[in-house]
């Protein structure tokens, strides 16, 4: 059986898939990842991109920090790409499926996926550092210096910045998720950023994927290992549980 076969038949057979994915899941939507070869932190700046996305770069540089949010960050045009919508599809397909996302992007719930734990944020949530009023992605894209409320207060991605903690309610349901599931799908990541990438370890599932265009310290661990584009991997998978569907009509 094809490596394409196999996966669409572990997805056919799960009760609860987990997709934990990673910039890599939405290159193919034009925005850049960090550590490919054309990725944000291969780019040259007056400060490393890790320094201004730091929470102590934030509140000692903030006209900095939002220049380079705005200009590297922030990507309103983009679509979502075929992974997005396969991912959308199976949840409306009534298959057990939670999306663990380190991207801040939107895009899988663009797509229409609703089942989305969002573990480094949102650049579509902003709220008033010092009122908590909260204000849309307009509010911080189309601001010039650092954006403020009426209030005089800053307004604040929420986008969880280095040196800033993981929002304990969407870790402890990611934790969960991790526990529950039979199938773990890991596409788009090289599995580098703590804490994200440590959820793994709650994973005892019977099967584990790894969809990557580079080696990830999960390789030698997966059932299946793909280096496609995620998109396109998932599309192949889609089309084979859509013609068997068809049959069976």
């Amino acid at each position: 059986m094809e490596k394409t076969e196999r996966l669409a038949d572990c997805v056919r057979k799960s009760r609860h898939l987990v997709f934990f994915g990673g910039a890599g899941v939405s290159t193919e939507s034009g925005i850049p990842d960090f550590r490919s070869e054309d990725g944000l932190y291969r780019q040259k700046f007056r400060y490393p991109p890790e320094t201004m996305l730091s929470r102590t770069f934030f509140d000692t540089h903030p006209e900095e920090f939002f220049d380079f949010y705005r200009e590297k960050l922030l990507a309103p045009q983009a679509q979502p790409n075929r992974a997005h919508r396969v991912l959308a599809q199976w949840e409306k397909e009534g298959r057990g499926i939670t999306v663990i996302t380190q991207n801040i992007d939107g895009l899988h719930q663009m797509a229409g996926s609703r089942n989305v734990l969002e573990l480094h944020g949102s650049v579509h949530r902003n709220s008033c550092m010092r009122c908590l009023k909260p204000y849309p992605l307009a509010a911080v894209q189309n601001s010039t210096g650092i954006p403020r409320c009426p209030c005089g207060g800053i307004i604040k991605p929420d986008v969880v910045l280095y040196e800033e903690g993981l929002d304990e309610n969407v870790l402890m349901r990611s934790v969960r998720a991790m526990q529950q599931a039979d199938l773990l799908i890991i596409a788009g990541t090289s599995l580098a950023v703590y804490p994200a990438a440590g959820l793994l370890r709650y994973y005892e599932g019977e099967h584990t994927v790894v969809i990557n265009r580079s080696p990830t310290p999960m390789d030698e661990k997966a059932d299946l290992l793909f280096s496609e584009k995620v998109g396109e991997v998932l599309t192949q998978v889609q089309q084979i549980l859509q013609d068997d569907s068809d049959r069976n009509e």
